[in-house]
């Protein structure tokens, strides 16, 4: 089955629809400024066990790596994934502390 990934900024999501148009899944945003906050990944029960979720959380990261945005993955599955794929550490604050 083939997914389509596309950004509803008025929803402040990523929706993934089937051929059908069928929603799948979504990624919950947030976004100040130049940093997004992913707050929440979503998978449709009857797409699960598909690898949706990685899609989803692959096309969030290469959409915020080109537009330029620093990541704050909220998500427990995206924060998950993103420890399994290292090449989009550079986009990640993995804390808002002040070093001293």
């Amino acid at each position: 089955m083939t997914f389509t990934v596309t950004d509803v900024p008025e929803r402040e999501r990523f929706e993934a629809r089937d051929e059908a148009g069928t929603l799948a899944g979504v990624v919950t945003y947030q976004l100040t400024g130049n940093i997004v906050v992913y707050t929440h990944t979503k998978v449709i029960p009857e797409f699960e066990g598909q690898g949706l979720g990685s899609l989803l959380a692959r096309a969030v990261m290469d959409d915020a790596r080109t537009k330029e945005r620093t990541v704050v993955p909220m998500c427990p599955f995206l924060s998950g994934w993103l420890d399994k794929h290292p090449e989009y550490e550079k986009l990640v604050a993995r804390s808002t502390r002040r070093v001293k």
